[in-house]
């Protein structure tokens, strides 16, 4: 016997939080809820505003639709919408035992704002030491110093950094100048640097630091092959798609001796724990990038091990089926 359960949430956001140039007030999303006999799958499906293709209405509206024929019986094809995809795939693998309970919680810490904060979070940091910055959001002049920085205050620090093709060649340029050429090497990447990935390419080109394709992943005429300078990719699976389509872009980076890192898209504590266990699954030996729950005011249906925040039930939202 199936039945099936669908909730809407809004979590508050800390103030501050800004996705290309929109701030975002609150985090929006579905909780779903598949059961069949004594199994459960639990899946979120939240469209990141600014990133996402789709929206949530449409989100919630082809959730609906799956949930309508997969309680009819039988095994029905995911549907296209990337969120949607992910949230349904991860209830699924739950409901059949194909999601791994091992889980990587090593994140990244997320340095948005104030460099001090970082290197003192840092400081705690056991065993090996990998922060990301976001870069793009200021001055990149003010970037390149603030990247120096952390660099040289923390000796054995790997810095990822994330531009979300904010930069043109020159700022790019620009921001390079003001780091040290001896600390470059532990930049571990850049993702996207430039607005173009040629641009991108010529940057690490002129300067000898890494990138790693981000968004490119998700465009229609990206092949993975090898590169130059390109040393990783990072995987957002909410932008993504199923399950099966992240194990595929996994299995296609592994083959080019590429890292893969899975990242968040600032998904509740549900999905995010769910992102580390994929994290331990997929990519065992790279730190994934989910530190983003300290942008939310409460965490939703399971814990993140070791926040202090509330937490909400799903039985606490708003049902919508």
């Amino acid at each position: 016997m199936r039945s099936a359960a669908l909730w809407r949430f809004q979590i508050p956001m800390e103030a501050g939080v800004v996705l290309r140039d929109q701030r975002l007030k609150q985090r929006e999303g579905l909780v779903v809820r598949l059961t069949q006999g004594d199994a459960i799958g639990w899946g979120e499906i939240s469209p990141l505003p600014g990133f996402s293709r789709e929206a949530l209405p449409e989100a919630q509206e082809q959730a609906q639709g799956w949930l309508e024929h997969w309680l009819a019986g039988g095994d029905v094809a995911l549907p296209g919408l990337p969120s949607v995809a992910f949230g349904l795939s991860c209830a699924l693998a739950e409901l059949k035992g194909e999601l791994p309970q091992a889980a990587n919680y090593r994140a990244a810490p997320l340095c948005t704002g104030d460099p001090d904060e970082l290197i003192i979070a840092l400081a705690d940091m056991p065993g090996e030491k990998v922060a990301k910055v976001k870069v793009g959001l200021y001055e990149a002049v003010r970037d390149g110093m603030v990247v120096n920085l952390l660099l040289e205050a923390v000796p054995d620090l790997q810095l990822r950094l994330d531009a979300n093709r904010s930069w043109t060649p020159l700022k790019a340029q620009q921001f390079a100048k003001y780091v040290n050429p001896a600390h470059r090497s532990r930049i571990e990447f850049i993702e996207e640097p430039c607005k173009t990935r040629d641009q991108s390419r010529e940057f690490s080109r002129e300067t000898g630091i890494a990138i790693a394709w981000d968004e490119s992943l998700r465009e229609e005429d990206f092949i993975f092959s090898a590169e130059s300078g390109v040393v990783a990719v990072v995987i957002k699976p909410t932008l993504t798609g199923s399950l099966e389509r992240v194990r595929q872009q996994v299995a296609a980076a592994h083959r080019l001796g590429q890292k893969v890192v899975i990242s968040s898209s600032i998904e509740s504590s549900l999905g995010l724990t769910q992102l580390a266990r994929i994290a331990a699954w997929l990519t065992p030996d790279a730190i994934p990038g989910l530190d983003t729950l300290s942008l939310m005011q409460t965490q939703l249906e399971r814990r993140w091990p070791g926040s202090p925040l509330p937490c909400l039930n799903a039985e606490q939202l708003e049902r919508i089926r």
